[in-house]
């Protein structure tokens, strides 16, 4: 059986009596976690179990998933009246190890594989640790279904009231499945980041019976606002709004930080290009996202053709 990320105090509690720390550790996964300091944008409650906060993790090599701030925001009409307001995302690692989860397929012919990840040693060697993290058969770009990280990521969209504070979630994004990949090498300068790609485009192979996912340490996977279910529908609304972006909001993978997994963009409906927040109060935080340098707002699709190059040369995991 799976274990469940979220445990009841007093159920740990009563393990600990029961079979000392030791045992708790090894049979949940050990550690103890921060908690978030983004609590008002929905992330999942901090899971005690989490190895990358435990009083061994110096032995460790953990990951940490940073959103960046929405970028790129552009309204889309699909038709019959529906307003869909696009933005780009960017789920960038900035820890010390890479963000990896192996995927195996339990249940013959189902689209969800169990994800187990694959936390980087001090030593050198790797610590395979359980999670509640899944991995999805999802269709994406190009038309086509890739194995991608299930609730990688969330959108969700913020009334705002007059001092510019978020009080309730008006709508929400359809995009919640995200490959985990090295696209972009964001962060040349962090210690142990690879010159080059190590975690190639996600497979497309539904027959695939295990799939190892990733980021790298100093690498991005970055999604431009025209690609699929990059929106959330803002069909009929008005007024100022927080369009938020949340990384890994349901805790599936464990991380060194919890605290940098959220960015916002304050916006005013109906959106207005060239003055997307009008007067509307509210902050605005997350890292802008760059491109070489640079502010970017459109999106080059050049720059993604390398994945589609990588697919059809085999490079790529099939």
């Amino acid at each position: 059986m799976r274990r469940v990320r979220t445990l009841p105090i007093v159920v740990l509690a009563a393990a600990l009596v029961a079979t000392g720390a030791g045992t708790v550790s090894a049979a949940l996964g050990d550690g103890d976690a921060r908690p978030s300091a983004t609590a008002t944008t929905r992330q999942a409650p901090v899971d005690p179990a989490n190895p990358c906060t435990a009083p061994d993790a110096a032995g460790l090599r953990c990951p940490d998933l940073m959103m960046r701030r929405p970028f790129g925001l552009e309204t889309d009409r699909p038709g019959r009246g529906r307003v869909l307001l696009r933005a780009g995302n960017s789920i960038e690692n900035v820890g010390a190890g890479p963000a990896s989860l192996r995927g195996r397929r339990v249940v013959r012919g189902s689209k969800f594989m169990e994800a187990d990840q694959l936390v980087r040693r001090a030593d050198g060697g790797t610590r395979r640790v359980d999670t509640a993290g899944r991995l999805e058969y999802k269709y994406g770009h190009l038309d086509r279904r890739y194995w991608k990280f299930h609730d990688a990521a969330r959108f969700e969209l913020w009334a705002l009231d007059a001092t510019g504070t978020k009080t309730t979630v008006v709508r929400t994004g359809p995009k919640v499945a995200y490959c985990l990949r090295d696209l972009e090498r964001t962060r040349p300068g962090l210690r142990g980041t690879p010159r080059r790609e190590v975690y190639p485009a996600c497979s497309t192979n539904r027959e695939r019976r295990a799939v190892t996912l990733g980021t790298s340490v100093g690498w991005s996977d970055t999604y431009p606002p025209a690609y699929p279910e990059q929106y959330i529908d803002v069909t009929g609304l008005r007024g100022c709004f927080a369009y938020v972006h949340t990384a890994d909001p349901g805790n599936a993978l464990w991380e060194s930080d919890e605290g940098n997994n959220v960015a916002q963009v304050v916006v005013s409906l109906p959106f207005r290009e060239g003055a997307p927040r009008g007067r509307c109060p509210g902050r605005e935080f997350g890292q802008r996202y760059r491109k070489a340098g640079v502010a970017t707002g459109a999106i080059d699709e050049a720059w993604y053709a390398k994945a589609s190059a990588e697919l059809a040369a085999g490079r790529g995991q099939k």
